[in-house]
């Protein structure tokens, strides 16, 4: 079993909130994990139609049976039923720690546990697996990395990764979906998620989407919501601090795996990415999902942004840290050129910051005397601290 980042998050958790509820994509490893470290917990799959007819006809037998040690609930939001009766033995208790519940389908979670368990539960979010922690098993390129993505099951079994991919798309279309929303036209909505990917880390422009998809703008918020529920997708904000006038008020698109989008893009194996118009972008996509990983699996929210001006000035990344701005550009070359820095000293110039980060694909750590600094992927975790 790898090692996860959020397990020491996972533990200060349980012993400040009577319960802790680990929310991600679907086969991110929660349950994996939960298991592991609260291995003491009997562990029961609301999935499972038996164990839901029981909860929903008698919720109070249901929950007595597991009053002494508690329980790990997972996919918890197919029942909701169950939270209105947590919340009064949480009350009635000051045991921390005692129930553990997980879900993949954030929207319905949240929603349950905002009605019943507010300021009850702590939270984490459990993506699948960062460069860090497969650090020993990882694949030797950039490119295969990018082909193969983050999915824990295709690194804990030999699994072709083009039919992981297919039966993941199948089973999030044809299963999750009907869980949030009513998609009359299942054809189009995989037309939408494949657009999506060929948009990977660029400015959403709802608009055009509409126009490509054949639906109006209000269908395609909803559609990008569901998404964003179901960790598919999220959208990188622009930073909300003004230093120009002219700034691009746009998100940037990104999805939560690489090995999902070239699945998506139709990328047949991995030697089709070496000059693939898409690899930069894809790059650039797994890199801010290491930055967030990093956040995440600290228990703590997304502090990252990007800037961008109409002239097409622009920071990849800025990681806003209260008192500072951090400003990151991500560029897929093994070889480092004066073009790196190009954004980085017109960030200078413009806010008064002294330096920057670069992190690129190549293997050689820099420290310039500029203060700019030229991280390889594998020493992202090392030499970005927050």
């Amino acid at each position: 079993m790898i090692l996860r980042n959020a397990q020491k998050t996972l533990v200060s958790l349980s012993n400040q909130f009577k319960a802790v509820a680990v929310i991600g994509p679907r086969q991110s490893g929660k349950t994996t994990l939960v298991r592991s470290v609260f291995s003491n917990k009997e562990y029961v799959n609301l999935e499972n139609p038996d164990s839901r007819q029981f909860l929903k006809e008698d919720p109070r037998g249901f929950l007595a049976q597991y009053s002494e040690k508690g329980a790990i609930f997972d996919e918890a939001q197919r029942v909701p039923e169950l939270f209105s009766y947590l919340q009064q033995i949480l009350d009635e208790s000051n045991k921390p720690g005692q129930y553990i519940l997980t879900g993949s389908n954030n929207f319905l979670l949240q929603q349950n546990i905002t009605q019943s368990l507010a300021g009850r539960i702590g939270y984490l979010t459990l993506l699948p697996f960062s460069i860090d922690e497969i650090k020993n098993q990882r694949p030797k390129t950039i490119d295969a990395l990018l082909f193969k993505g983050f999915y824990p099951p295709l690194y804990d079994h030999k699994v072709e990764t083009n039919f992981w991919f297919l039966n993941y798309i199948r089973t999030y279309i044809e299963r999750d979906l009907r869980q949030l929303k009513t998609i009359e036209n299942l054809f189009i909505f995989e037309k939408f998620l494949k657009l999506c990917a060929g948009r990977v880390g660029q400015l959403l422009n709802k608009n055009a989407l509409a126009l490509a998809v054949g639906v109006n703008n209000k269908t395609i918020e909803a559609w990008l919501g569901v998404l964003e529920a179901s960790f598919i997708v999220f959208r990188l904000q622009p930073h909300h601090k003004n230093y120009n006038k002219r700034v691009v008020k746009m998100p940037k698109l990104y999805f939560y795996d690489t090995g999902l989008v070239c699945a998506l893009l139709g990328v047949q194996n991995l030697n089709q990415l070496e000059f693939h118009p898409f690899k930069g972008s894809l790059f650039e996509n797994m890199v801010v999902v290491e930055l967030l990983k990093k956040q995440l699996n600290q228990g703590k929210s997304s502090n990252l942004y990007f800037w961008r001006n109409k002239t097409g000035n622009e920071i990849d990344v800025l990681i806003d840290n209260f008192n500072e701005l951090i400003p990151i550009e991500i560029k897929a070359g093994k070889t480092i050129t004066n073009d790196y820095f190009k954004g980085l000293k017109y960030w200078n110039n413009l806010t008064g910051y002294k330096g920057g980060k670069v992190i690129y694909g190549g293997e050689d750590y820099q420290k310039r005397s500029n203060n700019f600094e030229v991280i390889p992927l594998d020493l992202i975790d090392e030499k970005i601290k927050d």
